[in-house]
């Protein structure tokens, strides 16, 4: 056991996931970044218990052999969630603290949607959590304000330049964008030249362009139709999924109809997530596309000046944080896309550090959002290619309450009791859910990984029902199938799973297998996701063929494709459970995330502004005026 680790001292009935996190003193965090071997010098400390790992980490490092590579996605769940966060908390506490492996957290930055609306937080849960977890799941290190405050300049940017191309002959805007200086001489910006060369124009000199030059150089010419950007903010606010901006006197009558998303949507955060270094990243933001000009051609931020200014605003949220695991294994928290709307999945430069850290023999466990038909999917075809990364194992998180729930029991309802099918033995109900369960096994062993189930044993669980999933997994090809009580019993009670990770590692005997090529069309590539997922095809609207055949035209067809499903259904239909098959998955819109590096399809009513519930998470959030402490966060 390293230096850091420590056991904890477990109670029953487990207390309040906010009580436990507050009943334990983190280590400060030099103390973890030591037992990592972080060099002082690769670290910025935030606080006493939270550190910025540079990107310098990974540069000395790079000589090191990587540790072995674990993604965690899980079977389709309840609206409670089935511990999959907590899973992955818990198997790092028991490599980390009782098999005396070097292991690394990967997870992604807390949401403040449902941290305040439905969900609560995802720092794990029990005794299993990411500490301290008020901070974890509040503002951390300011990633995603920083994420907002640049989705928000670029948004800004848009709205500007319409406004002033509409008012400005061509010299004038010329003329204001090259200033003379004092002596009267004008020059181009380095992001200037950007544009230029996109535009096919070698001359270095403002005073050197041609009247034709000019105009094309300064009129952008934007279509508001066709704008794709929107403004964001990290709260679930459904009254702002559709507005209109530009309604002030000042504003000359220029409206438009558009609206909000939330933060962890904005392709700004996927950006964050896949980016591999900050030259990379530089790139990635000036590439992101806002529209299209009248002419049809696609407008970026580059074209607007402010690809700049915008890894500025992005150059400290690079840098993955560094936290603890209430038993004092590290954990890199970075970037926050949502799965059913992004790629779900955390960073690329918090995996690749992890890996170097661990080293041969050491674990980097990550978690992949919701089940394995967005999460791991996304994880294996979007950020594996991107990252040049191999996972030797997928771990499955099933639980027997949701098995009940895709069995055919009864609806299952954040806020509600449960019914007593989720709290009395049924067997039966169990074995029938398990067709999801298989569905799930054998699209994540179709990318030529071990696959281990871990069943997340709750309280009113029995013993026949757990056998029954165990036994279901083997039969389904699992290569193993582990009962887990790491809620109530943090690390000790994931032990058996952390074994089971290591031989499944250790086992592996097949490259990584990509569900599609790049090389084939926009329809193909999504044709063979919605066939992973039991569809018999797919139907795409009027918009969706008219932006599908936008997109292969302007040359971003080759590019992989990051689905905006629902997370409670293979389908698009949340009600659908089990393995639904030989229904038609309904395209509503294809939009591009082309910076990130991705198209994605809007599938049915996916909506990227989530709303607030009757009764949201905020009414238990409170503090102890006396201590400081937080109080009530889930």
């Amino acid at each position: 056991m390293s230096s850091s680790t420590r056991k904890l001292e477990v109670v029953s009935p487990v207390p309040a996931d906010i009580d436990i996190a507050n009943s334990v003193e983190p280590l400060h965090i030099s103390e973890i970044a030591k037992d990592l071997n972080i060099n002082p010098l690769h670290y910025d400390l935030y606080g006493k218990y939270k550190a910025k790992v540079l990107l310098s980490a990974f540069d000395e490092l790079q000589g090191q052999e990587d540790g072995y590579y674990v993604v965690v996605g899980g079977i389709t769940p309840t609206p409670l969630g089935e511990g999959k966060s907590t899973t992955t908390v818990g198997l790092c506490q028991a490599l980390g603290a009782y098999l005396d492996k070097k292991v690394v957290t990967c997870l992604r930055q807390p949401s403040q949607g449902p941290t305040f609306g439905i969900k609560g937080g995802a720092a794990g849960g029990g005794y299993s959590q990411v500490i301290p977890m008020d901070e974890f799941n509040l503002h951390l290190t300011g990633d995603i304000h920083a994420i907002t405050a640049s989705n928000n300049l670029l948004a800004a940017a848009i709205d500007t330049r319409i406004f002033h191309e509409t008012s400005q002959s061509d010299k004038a805007l010329f003329n204001r964008l090259c200033p003379p200086n004092k002596e009267g001489k004008r020059s181009f910006r380095d992001i200037m030249f950007r544009r230029l060369t996109k535009l096919g124009i070698s001359k270095t000199s403002p005073e050197e362009l041609t009247p034709e030059e000019i105009k094309k150089f300064a009129r952008l010419d934007i279509d508001p139709a066709s704008i794709t950007w929107r403004r964001v903010m990290d709260v679930n606010d459904r009254f702002l999924r559709k507005i209109t901006i530009g309604q002030g006197p000042e504003e000359k009558g220029m409206t438009r109809e558009t609206g909000f998303d939330i933060s962890v949507a904005s392709e700004i955060m996927a950006v964050l997530a896949l980016t591999t270094s900050l030259g990379d990243m530089r790139e990635r933001l000036g590439k992101m596309v806002i529209g299209n000009s009248k002419a049809g051609d696609p407008i970026t931020a580059d074209d607007l000046g402010v690809g700049g200014a915008l890894t500025v605003l992005m150059k400290d949220a690079i840098n993955p944080t560094l936290m603890q695991t209430l038993e004092g294994t590290p954990v890199l928290v970075h970037a926050g896309p949502f799965a059913n709307i992004a790629h779900g999945n955390s960073s690329i430069v918090a995996d690749k550090i992890a890996l170097k850290l661990v080293g041969p023999g050491g674990f980097v466990v990550t978690e992949a959002g919701f089940g394995s038909d967005i999460g791991t999917e996304k994880f294996m075809n979007i950020k594996c290619r991107y990252s040049g990364l191999t996972p030797q194992c997928a771990i499955v998180v099933a639980t027997v309450r949701a098995l009940k729930m895709h069995g055919g029991g009864p609806d299952v309802v954040a806020g509600r009791p449960l019914d007593r099918a989720y709290v009395s033995e049924n067997v039966s109900l169990v074995e029938a859910g398990c067709v999801n369960l298989a569905k799930h096994i054998s699209n994540t062993k179709a990318y030529g990984v071990n696959v281990v189930v871990a069943v997340n044993m709750f309280a009113t669980d029995t013993e026949a029902e757990l056998n029954a999933v165990r036994k279901f997994s083997m039969d389904a090809g699992a290569f193993d199938a582990v009962v887990c009580s790491h809620h109530a019993h943090g690390g000790k009670g994931a032990v058996d799973l952390g074994i089971a990770v290591e031989k499944a590692c250790q086992n592996i005997t097949q490259p990584l297998r990509f569900l599609y090529p790049l090389d084939i069309g926009i329809k193909d590539k999504i044709e063979a996701i919605a066939k992973s997922y039991g569809a018999s095809g797919v139907e795409y609207s009027d918009q969706a063929e008219k932006q599908i055949e936008m997109y292969t035209q302007q040359g971003f067809s080759n590019l992989p494709i990051c689905m905006s499903k629902t997370q409670y259904s293979f389908s698009h239909d949340a009600s659908k459970k089990g393995a639904p098959s030989g229904f038609v998955l309904p395209i509503r819109d294809v939009r591009g995330s082309i910076g990130a590096g991705f198209i994605y399809p809007l599938v049915g009513t996916m909506s990227t502004m989530p709303g607030l519930p009757t009764r949201p998470c905020f009414y238990e959030i409170d503090i102890d005026t006396e201590t400081g402490k937080v109080r009530g966060l889930s």
